[in-house]
């Protein structure tokens, strides 16, 4: 009986691990398919699909296998990434704020309610902390590293005029490009979540 137990904790084990690999390869994936938002936000900053793969994970499995998808599509990206790990940082951050709020809120009750429910709280948590972590922590690594503050404000004002410090640059730019790269990954997830759930 013992040795069943630890069989069958060691295929679940094993699933899991799979299941995780192959999302995360998916999502590293998807982040290369990208595009910015011309009107929002400076062309350093660009929306993908890749949420998808660690929500679905979140919802299907639990949180803490959410965020492991999202520090796997991280790291994969490590190697190729333009920004010296800064992008990486920022995107493992909001992704992973986006899923354990999402999972956690609908994991109460796995409806299409609870869903959209938390996928709607996730995206508005997500955007909130988006916009700390960058005041705090990103744009000032950025700016050490890649492109000078000066220049990044300056890039936010050719957009929207008002832009003339790093706090206007979150509320006017920040704030609305992560609600629309949020609402597209929330809309992504709902439509094909219940066809891959089985899958999971």
């Amino acid at each position: 009986m013992f040795d069943t137990k630890i069989n069958t904790k060691s295929k679940s084990t094993t699933r899991d691990l799979v299941r995780i690999a192959v999302l995360g390869a998916i999502s590293f994936l998807l982040m290369k398919i990208k595009f910015p938002i011309a009107f929002v936000a400076p062309p350093f900053m660009t929306v993908d699909i890749s949420d998808v793969p660690a929500l679905v994970a979140g919802f299907a499995m639990g949180p803490g296998f959410g965020v492991l998808v999202q520090f796997l599509k991280n790291l994969l990206d490590l190697p190729t990434t333009m920004t010296a790990g800064v992008g990486n940082l920022s995107n493992f951050i909001v992704g992973s704020t986006f899923v354990i709020v999402s999972s956690l809120i609908y994991r109460k009750d796995k409806g299409m309610k609870n869903a959209l429910i938390g996928l709607v709280v996730g995206v508005l948590a997500m955007s909130a902390l988006a916009m700390a972590s960058n005041y705090f922590v990103v744009f000032p690594l950025y700016a050490k590293v890649m492109i000078p503050m000066e220049t990044l404000i300056g890039m936010g004002q050719a957009i929207f005029p008002a832009i003339d410090s790093l706090g206007k640059m979150m509320i006017l730019s920040v704030l609305p490009f992560n609600l629309i790269k949020g609402t597209i990954n929330a809309l992504v997830t709902l439509i094909i979540y219940k066809r891959v759930r089985k899958l999971l």
